[in-house]
């Protein structure tokens, strides 16, 4: 029962996490997709956001609304600038999320030191194609959190143990 709750916990973590990635998302899309001009705009941040949840493919989904609504604004006069300044914007939240937000956020959130939240994804990624992206972030939280546990439990059991006079460093 003790290894559920501490799996759970960290699960929990992960999740509260990626519902603040996802906000934070969503927020960068609204903005940039009022800037820009596209009709429906706050909608269109809002799947944005949902599909963070979704590991590598949610962001294209979340840019694919956004063109539509672009394309048919306009299809009497197609220019090409509002798709050019949309891919742009998806850029740059693709950078802003997975080089700096996510692991921001998880390192906030669920103690997962920065570095180890871009490698992990990266390497489970080549070593299990589709299913190493997608476990890297809640497999890092778990392994995050009993190791906290382990080097709580071991920094704990030194402070309890009483010292003799044979267990001082030093000549002897």
């Amino acid at each position: 029962m003790h290894h559920a709750r501490t799996t759970g916990s960290a699960l929990k973590n992960w999740f509260v996490a990626q519902c603040y990635d996802a906000l934070a998302v969503a927020g960068l899309w609204l903005v940039g997709l009022w800037i820009i001009g596209v009709p429906f705009a706050p909608f269109w941040a809002f799947l944005g956001g949902a599909f963070q949840f979704v590991p590598q493919v949610g962001a294209i989904l979340g840019l694919i609304g956004p063109a539509l609504a672009i394309f048919f604004s306009d299809i009497d006069h197609l220019r090409w600038q509002p798709f050019f300044e949309l891919l742009i914007l998806y850029a740059l939240i693709a950078v802003i999320d997975g080089l700096w937000l996510q692991p921001y956020i998880m390192k906030r959130t669920v103690k997962v030191p920065i570095w180890a939240s871009i490698l992990a994804p990266v390497v489970l990624g080549i070593i299990i194609p589709f299913w190493g992206v997608l476990l890297a972030p809640p497999l890092l939280a778990v392994v995050y959190t009993y190791r906290r546990k382990s080097q709580k439990a071991l920094e704990d059991s030194m402070q309890t143990r009483p010292t003799t006079p044979d267990q001082l460093p030093g000549p002897g």
